[in-house]
């Protein structure tokens, strides 16, 4: 069963309950499921959807892949397809897909995201995609396993870092509250 409009407004209330001071700045996402917005699909304009995971090995770091498309290195996660049931599915789903570690040796921290980011995409002629938004609901995750078999075509490398390599100073804050 596919996500719905439902359950990214559910899980945005979960986690605007932990997290009122957020309300403000996902108040765009509300306001796009108040129109409508299919925001499930990649091809939603001005932004849509999309799951990330913060994989924690015993030793407190955190998974980084280099991502083809970008060259940069992020967070494990992407784009939600039609067999996810829910944006937690999504995110360990999109983990094990690059990362190669299967989902049996992951743990979810929590059913609700640890951080919803927004954040900008540029434009991508070569998939006809305009620059736009994601809207990416972030899991914490925890797993005793090494990388995997990297998914060649979106991901060239994968390492292991220090939290202080995350550079956004509310995920960095949050994960540490958790490894505490």
């Amino acid at each position: 069963m596919a996500i719905t409009a439902d359950h990214i407004r559910t899980t945005l209330a979960d986690y605007l309950a932990q997290r009122p001071e957020a309300k403000t700045e996902l108040g765009v996402v509300l306001g796009l499921l108040d129109d409508g917005d299919d925001l499930t699909s990649r091809k939603t304009l001005p932004g849509h959807v999309t799951a990330g995971a913060i994989l924690v090995d015993p030793d407190s770091r955190i998974l980084h892949i280099l991502h083809n498309a970008t060259q940069k290195w992020l967070l494990p996660g992407g784009h939600l397809e039609a067999s996810d049931g829910t944006l937690l599915q999504a995110a360990g789903r999109e983990l094990t897909e690059e990362t190669g570690i299967p989902p049996h040796v992951i743990t979810p921290h929590s059913q609700t995201p640890l951080h919803i980011d927004i954040h900008p995409i540029d434009a991508n002629p070569a998939k006809d995609e305009s620059a736009h938004h994601h809207f990416d609901f972030r899991y914490l995750f925890r797993t005793t396993a090494d990388i995997g078999e990297l998914q060649t075509e979106e991901v060239s490398d994968a390492v292991w870092r220090e939290i202080d390599n995350i550079s956004d100073d509310a995920l960095r804050q949050r994960i540490a509250q958790v490894l505490r």
